[in-house]
């Protein structure tokens, strides 16, 4: 079921992409691009290009692997949630050279067996949220089609989401606020992706 999801999701990713590739407003401005097939030949080009690397997984799950170094010690930046190596790169490179988001390990197992909010609670008290979960749910990126993209609406409002993704999402878009009010300071971004860079001898050898 897994498998099947994650297909749903790469078919979400692409549709979004024929939305906003298409939209003449935003052309030259913004792009979605989807790798098929992934490949190291292919990170060596995207790793060195990238401004900002996200390391999104629900703390205390374990899902970031090595590319969060890799990206880290070319100069991007990181924007992730306390799990993995995002710890132990916070450590290296100060907090004030990385944009750490949502609950901690602890706190997210807490909220699994104390659900302080549910889903639909968050949509009902967060408009951006709640328009997210519409766009899915009306067709927007399934050219009309309403019922493409509902198992993973479904999965998002399921108040027993293992992953809470709707609870560390509000955390996420107020980061993603203070990582473009810092990229507007390209003097001090500068600064964050030399200083993450210098830091970053601990993972050379992974």
């Amino acid at each position: 079921p897994s498998y099947w999801r994650a297909k749903l999701i790469i078919k979400l990713i692409t549709s979004i992409a024929e939305v906003i590739n298409s939209d003449q407003r935003l052309h030259g401005r913004l792009k979605i691009i989807f790798l098929p097939n992934y490949t190291v030949s292919q990170a060596e080009k995207i790793m060195p290009a990238a401004d900002l690397s996200e390391q999104i997984s629900t703390a205390g799950t374990e899902a970031s692997g090595t590319g969060n170094m890799k990206f880290a010690l070319n100069g991007a930046l990181t924007i992730g949630t306390l799990d993995g190596a995002n710890i132990e790169i916070r450590e290296e490179v100060g907090e004030d050279n990385i944009f750490i988001f949502g609950m901690t390990a602890e706190e997210a197992e807490y909220e699994r067996l104390n659900v302080s909010r549910t889903p639909l609670q968050i949509c009902q008290a967060n408009p951006e949220i709640n328009e997210v979960i519409e766009s899915l749910k009306n067709g927007c990126f399934s050219r009309g089609d309403r019922n493409l993209f509902m198992p993973l609406v479904d999965s998002l409002l399921n108040q027993y989401d293992p992953y809470l993704l709707l609870l560390d999402f509000e955390s996420y878009i107020s980061c993603q606020r203070r990582v473009s009010d810092a990229f507007l300071d390209q003097e001090n971004w500068t600064r964050m992706a030399i200083l993450n860079v210098a830091r970053m001898g601990k993972f050379s050898t992974d």
